[in-house]
């Protein structure tokens, strides 16, 4: 008959070819996508600048393939965020890290998802995998605002544009890609998936959602800082170990099948995390989970941690330990442009890489365990510092740049001034679970010398070429301001602050106070406001002595935080008013997956002490505890007092406000009330059965 196919003679579809060419463990060769020759020639751009030639970095398109003479591609990158080649964007340093491996890398940024979908199909199909990321934010805090309206601006987007990138990424984009490519394994990483790795709590859909693997269809979820896990599944996979075999690198996640046990490791013991379900019935239930994870998450030698979900399991295999300095100085030395893709040269600036492309980052991780923070949830707590020579040579690197005038705008890194900072006693930390080694008081343990730092300081600045070299992340200065340091590190102290006003400050310093109340304080894991009040003497004498005085400290604070209530927030805006601040820099808490603050928004209770924890949920709750920050706004006035007077706090109003008559205030200017939202409460769902894969072993 017409049209009838002879199965056994007739090519093979491009699905059975690769599963073929996966089962012999040969290379898979995918056709090259047909190109207009002129493709293989310099453009006209490269040829009138090489700096913009697109063979510099790692193709995006058919032609840029056709230009390096592939004809075939081993890993695809989606990502959420537009290319840019730098260190500070996790795409490139992945993509490097890959190439560095001997293998073709192609990058597909921020494809189409409302097409026909050509943009997830234009460099054919990957020998390996696809890997996917959100990008360097949660797509949905990138998206949307702590009042779940729409930002204005995508600060990873060329023009600043919004609307280039889909809510909840990884699970879209994931989700195309297993139509469009059922037989090709997907990778999901970055730092969307890592915080969402477990059953956790999704404050824009208000629900308790399941690990994004579950969600998304992904093979494997890679969490954390990418490069280990990362390099060990290539040297799996150039061994002929089938990607579906990968279920027991460290660092990574996978869902088994129905019934499967887990994967045997003798190096490893195993924790029972309470199953999705028991959560979704029980919140407080869902909040031990937490504990146990981030406990876990601080150890040095982590547990494996196991949860059912549905009929299938969940495996989170415990992190690496934290990079050694070869490690990270590896990373950070990859042969990056350090530009965006010039691809979008016509498209306007990157609002992103504008503010850190003549930046230094000098470790990663962050030990201050801060409860509103996934600094240390994705990175780590333990910090893993870069070698004073690999930061020298980016200092060189930046140099080079066409634009750089002579400023490093920042030398830094999570926390400004962590840099080298380890346990003195490494068996003390091996036995540590603390989640902040700060809080609530600097551990004893904890070598806070900052004379590594200021080493450094004096090395970039000192570097020809280098005009200034400012710092601008935020700094800890209760790692300077404690009462138990060594002589050396104490020395190193005094010093600090006055190296920092002489010659690294911009006009202004960032620090972060968040609070004022130690009651709010205790909640976020923040030092005591005493300490900010020392900090600012220091700042101030330091000004005096090198005649600084137009220099400004700019304080960091956060509204509705859990634990905070109104008249804490009258207590931020009376005590900064005293020290002479108008805030600016200012936000609501953001509930974000995997935080101790967001798990008591969810849940009303510390899921430490399971104690109830206050929490302003409602937009007028969350209103009321903002205005305080703008008490010097007139059209602010009105409200402010209506509330301190509800309150019974008349002697703070006349003391913020003035003696101004309320009456007036109260009915010409205030808002027309604060209601609270009395809906239902959490809805229950049905408890789950016992694992079939062993009983509890839960704290």
């Amino acid at each position: 008959m017409r049209g009838q196919i002879d199965r056994a003679t007739a090519p093979a579809t491009r699905s059975v070819r690769i599963r073929r060419l996966r089962q012999s463990r040969t290379p898979l060769t995918v056709p090259a996508v047909p190109v207009h020759p002129s493709a293989t020639k310099p453009t006209a751009a490269a040829r009138a600048d090489p700096t913009w030639d697109p063979c510099r970095w790692l193709p995006t398109s058919a032609d840029e393939l056709a230009a390096r003479g592939w004809d075939y591609v081993d890993v695809i990158i989606i990502s959420g965020d537009a290319y840019v080649d730098h260190p500070a964007f996790g795409t490139a340093v992945i993509g490097r890290l890959l190439e560095r491996e001997g293998l073709r890398v192609a990058i597909v940024p921020q494809p189409n998802w409302r097409d026909d979908l050509r943009d997830f199909k234009k460099l054919g199909t990957p020998r390996l995998f696809f890997g996917v990321t959100a990008g360097c934010m949660d797509s949905m805090v990138n998206r949307y605002t702590a009042a779940k309206r729409l930002r204005s601006e995508d600060a990873y987007t060329p023009g600043g544009e919004h609307g280039f990138r889909p809510d909840y990424a990884v699970t879209v984009y994931t989700q195309i890609l297993k139509k469009l490519h059922p037989d090709v394994p997907v990778m999901i990483g970055g730092i969307e998936a890592s915080l969402r790795r477990v059953t956790h709590y999704d404050y824009w859909s208000d629900t308790i959602k399941p690990s994004v693997l579950v969600e998304s269809g992904a093979d494997l979820l890679v969490y954390g800082m990418g490069e280990q896990p990362l390099s060990e599944a290539i040297r799996l996979l150039k061994r002929g170990v089938p990607f579906s075999s990968l279920k027991t690198i460290a660092q990574t996640a996978v869902q088994l099948a129905p019934g499967a046990p887990p994967p045997k490791n003798a190096n490893w013991e195993d924790h029972i995390l309470y199953s999705h379900d028991e959560c979704l019935a029980d919140r407080a239930l869902y909040a031990k989970n937490f504990k146990q994870i981030e406990v876990e998450s601080n150890r040095v030698k982590a547990r494996r941690l196991l949860q059912l979900v549905g009929d299938r399991l969940l495996v989170i295999n415990p992190p690496y330990a934290t990079m050694s300095e070869e490690q990270i100085d590896s990373s950070f030395d990859l042969p990056y442009t350090r530009l965006p893709h010039p691809r979008y040269r016509k498209r306007g600036p990157i609002p992103a890489y504008e503010m850190i492309k003549h930046s230094i980052n000098m470790h990663r991780g962050c030990f201050g365990g801060c409860s509103f923070c996934t600094i240390s949830a994705h990175q780590g707590k333990f910090v893993a510092s870069r070698s004073k020579e690999s930061i020298l040579r980016e200092v060189e690197s930046i140099k080079q740049m066409p634009d750089f005038r002579g400023t490093i705008t920042d030398i830094g890194g999570p926390s400004a001034n962590m840099y080298k900072m380890k346990g003195i006693d490494q068996s003390i930390c091996d036995a540590c679970i603390r989640p902040s080694c700060i809080w609530p008081q600097v551990c004893r343990n904890l070598d806070t010398d900052h004379s590594p730092l200021l080493d450094i300081y004096k090395s970039v600045r000192e570097t020809p070429g280098v005009k200034h070299a400012f710092v601008t992340s935020g700094i800890r200065y209760d790692l300077f301001l404690h009462e138990h340091a060594k002589p050396h590190a104490k020395e190193s102290h005094e010093k600090y602050v006055e190296e920092l006003v002489a010659h690294h400050v911009s006009g202004r310093l960032k620090v972060a106070p968040e609070h004022t109340s130690d009651e709010v304080l205790r909640v976020m894991r923040k030092p005591s406001f005493k300490y900010f009040y020392r900090f600012k003497e220091k700042f101030d004498a330091a000004k005096e002595k090198f005649g600084k005085a137009q220099f400004q400290i700019i304080p960091y604070f956060i509204s509705s935080h859990p634990g905070s209530k109104p008249q804490d927030m009258a207590d931020v805006a009376v005590k900064t008013k005293d020290l002479g601040f108008k805030l600016e820099q200012v936000q609501d808490f953001t509930p974000t997956p995997m935080t101790v603050a967001t798990e008591i928004y969810a849940t009303g209770v510390h899921p430490y002490s399971q104690q109830p924890v206050c929490v302003a949920k409602t937009p007028e709750e969350k209103q009321e505890q903002r205005s305080f920050f703008f008490w010097y706004k007139p059209e602010m006035r009105g409200a402010l007092r209506s509330t301190l007077h509800r309150l019974g706090m008349d002697q703070t109003a006349a003391k913020l406000l003035g003696g101004e008559s309320a009456k007036f205030e109260m009915i010409g200017g205030s808002d027309p009330g604060f209601r609270r939202d009395e809906r239902a409460g959490p809805r229950a769902a049905p408890r789950a059965a016992k694992p079939w894969f062993g009983g509890r072993t839960r704290r």
